[in-house]
């Protein structure tokens, strides 16, 4: 432990509460070997659990504060072999604890069954001694026709659970064509869209080549309307051909002997 305040004094401090813990625990189970009641013997392993609950808390604690300690790499290692060492000695304990506890276990079982079995062959014993051979028949014929009845409950109860099974069966069957169903017409509809965004497409591009069309039409149509404008305007520009219908009219021709 001196070597751990020289590192941590809190390292140092769950080091000796763990100690004090795991000799406990070896103390007390070496008392448990004594202790011959049951009773007694359930409360020594409570008193145990607890304390292996607690060595177990304090094990964590352990384990954060090595977490927040800076040290060297040997000393971190030192202190995580010593963790393991404790964790190690504590599942031996917890180990020799469940041994106990399942071998206290199987002696009340035993206990309990050697009871009521023995009471009940008694039981059987005294009835049958009593009883007169008619007696033994009714009571034969009534076993039987409870067996038989308890035989009919569980064909009744086989019947229904293969009509669940069958109905279940059929249910399920049902769903699966009905989400068969639904994949087709899911298939449909992305088929559809794909053939409504491929025809969506070739309307635009069409739309595009009628507005270029037109935009080409309105060209002309605004060069003939300028050229118009500008023969109008001056009708002696020989830059720009006549047009049929708008040249000037032709100087009057006059006769020789005029």
């Amino acid at each position: 432990m001196g070597s751990l305040s020289a590192i941590s004094e809190e390292l140092a401090d769950l080091d000796g509460k763990i100690a004090d813990i795991l000799r406990a625990l070896s103390n007390g189970f070496q008392k448990l070997d004594k202790i011959k009641d049951s009773n007694r013997r359930s409360r020594q392993l409570e008193d145990l659990t607890e304390k292996m609950r607690e060595c177990k808390s304090l094990i964590k604690e352990f384990d954060r504060e090595i977490k927040n300690v800076e040290c060297n790499p040997d000393t971190t290692k030192m202190l995580s072999d010593k963790k393991q060492s404790m964790i190690k000695e504590l599942n031996s304990y917890v180990a020799l604890k469940k041994q106990y506890a399942s071998n206290l276990e199987n002696k009340r079982l035993d206990l309990f069954d050697g009871t009521a079995e023995g009471f009940a062959e008694d039981n059987n014993a005294l009835l049958a001694s009593t009883m007169t051979n008619q007696q033994l028949m009714d009571r034969g014929n009534e076993m039987m026709d409870d067996t038989d009845q308890a035989i009919e409950r569980s064909k009744k109860v086989v019947h229904e659970t293969i009509n669940v099974g069958t109905e279940t069966a059929a249910a399920l069957k049902a769903q699966t064509e009905q989400m068969s169903k639904i994949v087709n017409e899911l298939d449909s509809i992305h088929f559809s869209l794909k053939k409504a965004s491929k025809l969506v497409k070739e309307i635009g591009r069409q739309v595009a080549t009628d507005r270029c069309i037109m935009a080409f039409l309105v060209l002309i149509v605004i060069g003939v309307i300028a050229i118009i404008i500008v023969k109008i305007v001056n009708p002696n520009n020989t830059s720009i051909p006549d047009i049929p219908g708008l040249a000037p009219p032709a100087p009057s021709r006059r006769l020789l002997w005029e």
